[in-house]
C-alpha cells in the first residue's frame, strides 16, 4: 500500500485513494482488505473486517507513541537514515541458504550427507532481499489452502507429471489442486487415516503430536489436522522439487530435513506417533540407526507406522520391481531392530504395519541382558544440534512400577495444553516450577490479548503459518491456539533453558535452531513471526542484520512481525528494517510507558522480482 505524506498540511493519503489511515489499528484493517488473494481479489473475510472497523479507536491502555527515553524519533536525520537493502537477483527467488543445491553437490552422497544442512560461510552470505516471484499472491485461507495453491507461488509442475497416478498434485488453470492422495494412499489420506485410527487412538486426543518422515507434499499431516493431530513433516530438498514448499503453501507444518548422519532437531520423547509412507529411508541399515533415532523422539507408548516396502513383500515385490530376497532381508532387519527397541507389532495388513513402543524399561526386562543392546551414555538426550546419530538406544526415564509411563503420563488433548507438563511437575527443567509455569501462561495470555488489540487480523484466519523465534515454555502458542493457525515453536540452541520437551508435552510442536544460521525452510513460508527477546539473546553472538534478513526471507509479502524486547534493542532493529521495505510502529508495554520493554510491530510490503513495492521509500 503506497502511503505518501503531504508535508504542507501533514495529511496522509493512500495512493489507491480508498481508505484514510488512522493509526496502526486501521493500518492492519486496511492491509487485510487489500491482501492479494488467490485470484487477485480482496479476501472476503478481510473486506468484512474493514467494513466494521468503525472509528478504529484503540483501547486507552495501549499507547502507540512510546514515552521511554531514547526513541528513534529523537535521532537526527543523518543518524536515523537506514541502510537500503537491494533486491537479490530473481534467480534467488527460492533460495534456501543451508540447503543450497549447488553447495550440496560438493558433499558426499553417502548416508545422505549432501542433503543435510550445509550453511554458507560468512563471506558467502547474501546481504540483499529475496524477491517473491512475479504474480505472487496471498495463499488461500485454511481450509481451502489444504486443497489449492496458487501456481505463481510455487511454479513447478514436475510433481504433477511424476506423481500423476498417485494423486499427489494436479495442475488446473492458475492453481495446483491437491486431491489428498499419496504414494501409499492414492484413494486419499482420509481413508488411510481411518485405517490407522482402527489401531491407534487418534480420535480421543491421546495422540496429538506426529512426525512424518519423507512427507512429500504433506497430505497425511494436512488431513490429520481435522482430527486435532498436528504433524511435523519433513523432506529433503531433492529431485521432488518444492515438496516442502507446497506443504507450507498449503498451510501444513513442514521443514526441509533428512535422516542422514545428524540427529533430528527435536527433543527426546516428543512425538505420540511417527510415520513413514514409502519414504525410502533404509530403516534396517547401519544397525538400525535411523529406527533408534525414531525411538529417541517417540514417546513411551507411542506408535510407529510403516507403509510400503518392504511390508507385504511376498505379494508386492513384482509391482515394486525389486528382488524378493532383498525385500525379505530388509523386513527381517526392521523386525530385528524393533525387537531390540522392545516395540510390539500391533498390526500388519496389506502394505501397512504398526508398532507400539512400550511405556517403560521395566516392561522390557530382557533388554538389559541382551548383548546386542547398547544404551546411550549421553548425559542429555536433548543435546542434538549438529550432533552425530549414534548406534545406541536412548534409555527410558526411571519408573517405580511396570505400569508407570516413563517421563510421566500426559492428559489427552486439549486438556494437556494448559495442564502442568510432567517435566515441570517433576522439577526436571531447572528454574521452572509449577508456579513459574502457571505465571508464564498468565503473562502470555495478557500479551496475546494486547497483540489482538494491535493487530485485528490475528484471529481472522489471515495468519495461518506462525513462528515463535524464542518460544520459551510455549505460552505464546498456547494462548493463540486455534484451528485456524499453527505455531512453529523455535527454541534457540543458546537459550538458557532447554524447554522444547515441555512444548511437546503441551501438545504443541517446535524445533531447535540457532538464529546465527538460516532456518530450514523456503522463502515466504510464514505469515506472522513473533520475536520475543531474540535480539537481546543474540547480542554479540552474530550479526543482527543477518537475523533480520533471514526473517525477511521466510516472511510472506504483507506478513507481519511482532518484536518484544528492550527499547534500545528495538530502536536498532527498527533502523535496520527501515531499509528492508517494512513498515513499523513502536508500542508501549501493556503495563504502561515506564516499562523498558516495548513492542515493535512491522508489516512487510508487497513487492515482487522486477516490480514495485506497496509503499514509497
Amino acid at each position: 500500500m503506497a502511503l505518501k505524506t503531504n508535508s504542507a498540511d501533514g495529511r496522509t493519503r493512500s495512493s489507491i485513494q480508498i481508505f484514510i489511515v488512522v493509526g496502526l489499528c486501521c493500518f492492519f484493517y486496511i492491509l487485510g482488505a487489500w491482501q492479494r488473494s488467490g485470484f487477485g481479489k480482496a479476501d472476503n473475510l478481510a473486506m468484512e473486517i474493514t467494513k466494521n472497523t468503525g472509528d478504529c479507536n484503540l483501547i486507552p491502555s495501549l499507547n502507540f507513541e512510546t514515552h521511554h527515553g531514547g526513541e528513534i524519533e529523537t535521532l537526527n536525520d543523518s543518524e536515523s537514515k537506514p541502510k537500503e537493502f537491494k533486491p537479490c537477483d530473481p534467480g534467488y527467488t527460492d533460495y534456501t541458504p543451508c540447503q543450497d543445491q549447488r553447495r550440496a553437490m560438493t558433499f558426499p552422497r553417502e548416508n545422505m550427507i549432501y542433503r543435510e544442512r550445509h550453511c554458507p560461510m560468512e563471506e558467502e552470505k547474501l546481504h540483499c532481499l529475496i524477491p517473491a516471484p512475479k504474480g505472487y499472491v496471498t495463499p488461500f485461507p485454511w481450509p481451502k489452502s489444504r486443497d489449492y495453491v496458487p501456481f505463481a507461488n510455487a511454479p513447478y509442475k514436475s510433481l504433477t507429471v511424476e506423481k500423476a497416478i498417485q494423486n499427489w498434485v494436479q495442475y488446473e488453470g492458475n492453481v495446483f489442486r491437491f486431491p489428498g492422495g499419496g504414494t501409499q494412499f492414492p484413494q486419499g489420506a482420509d481413508k488411510y487415516i481411518d485405517q490407522l485410527a482402527s489401531v491407534i487412538p487418534i480420535a480421543n486426543g491421546t495422540v496429538r503430536t506426529a512426525l512424518d518422515t519423507g512427507c512429500g507434499v504433506a497430505s497425511w499431516g494436512a488431513y490429520l489436522w481435522s482430527r486435532n493431530v498436528i504433524a511435523m513433516s519433513f523432506a529433503p530438498r531433492d529431485s521432488h522439487e518444492a515438496q516442502v514448499q507446497f506443504a507450507l503453501e498449503r498451510g501444513v507444518p513442514a521443514v526441509i530435513g533428512v535422516l542422514g548422519t545428524i540427529k533430528m532437531p527435536y527433543p527426546s520423547r516428543a512425538f505420540d506417533m511417527a510415520h513413514c509412507s514409502r519414504c525410502l529411508i533404509p530403516w534396517g541399515a547401519n544397525d538400525g540407526t535411523y529406527l533408534k533415532e525414531v525411538d529417541r523422539v517417540l514417546r513411551p507408548g507411542g506408535y510407529w507406522v510403516l507403509s510400503g516396502p518392504p511390508i507385504n513383500w511376498k505379494n508386492s515385490y513384482k509391482a515394486w520391481q525389486r528382488p524378493k530376497e532383498e525385500l525379505q532381508e530388509e523386513q527381517r532387519k526392521i523386525e530385528e531392530v524393533a525387537k531390540l527397541l522392545c516395540w510390539d507389532k500391533k498390526y500388519e495388513k496389506g502394505e501397512m504395519a504398526i508398532w507400539q513402543k512400550r511405556v517403560n524399561a521395566k516392561s522390557c526386562p530382557g533388554r538389559r541382558d541382551d548383548s546386542q543392546v547398547t544404551l546411550c551414555q549421553a548425559a542429555d538426550p536433548n543435546d542434538v544440534w549438529y550432533k552425530k546419530m549414534e548406534g545406541c538406544i536412548t534409555s527410558y526415564p526411571d519408573v517405580s512400577s511396570r505400569d508407570e509411563v516413563a517421563g510421566g503420563e500426559l492428559k489427552a488433548f486439549p486438556d494437556r495444553l494448559f495442564s502442568v507438563p510432567p517435566t515441570v511437575a517433576s522439577g526436571f527443567v531447572p528454574g521452572v516450577s509449577v508456579e513459574t509455569y502457571q505465571e508464564d501462561n498468565n503473562n502470555w495470555k495478557k500479551h496475546v490479548n494486547s497483540y489482538r488489540k494491535i493487530n485485528k487480523l490475528i484471529d481472522s484466519g489471515r495468519y495461518r503459518n506462525i513462528m515463535d523465534m524464542n518460544a520459551g515454555l510455549g505460552g505464546f502458542a498456547a494462548a493463540l491456539e486455534s484451528s485456524k493457525l499453527w505455531v512453529m515453536n523455535v527454541v534457540p540452541t543458546i537459550a538458557e533453558k532447554s524447554t522444547l520437551g515441555v512444548i511437546y508435552e503441551r501438545g504443541l510442536i517446535g524445533i531447535y535452531h540457532d538464529w546465527c544460521e538460516a532456518f530450514s525452510t523456503y522463502p515466504r513460508t510464514y505469515d506472522l513471526i513473533h520475536a520475543n527477546g531474540v535480539f537481546s539473546l543474540y547480542k554479540d553472538k552474530c550479526n543482527i542484520e543477518d537475523i533480520l534478513l533471514e526473517m525477511d526471507r521466510i516472511l510472506r509479502p504483507e506478513g507481519a512481525v511482532i518484536f518484544r524486547d528492550e527499547v534500545d534493542v528495538l530502536i536498532k532493529v527498527r533502523k535496520i528494517v527501515g531499509g528492508m521495505r517494512w513498515d513499523t510502529k513502536m508500542v508501549d508495554h501493556e503495563d504502561g510507558p515506564l516499562v523498558p520493554e516495548k513492542i515493535l510491530v512491522a508489516v512487510k510490503q508487497y513487492w515482487v522480482a522486477g516490480g514495485n513495492s506497496t509503499s514509497s521509500q
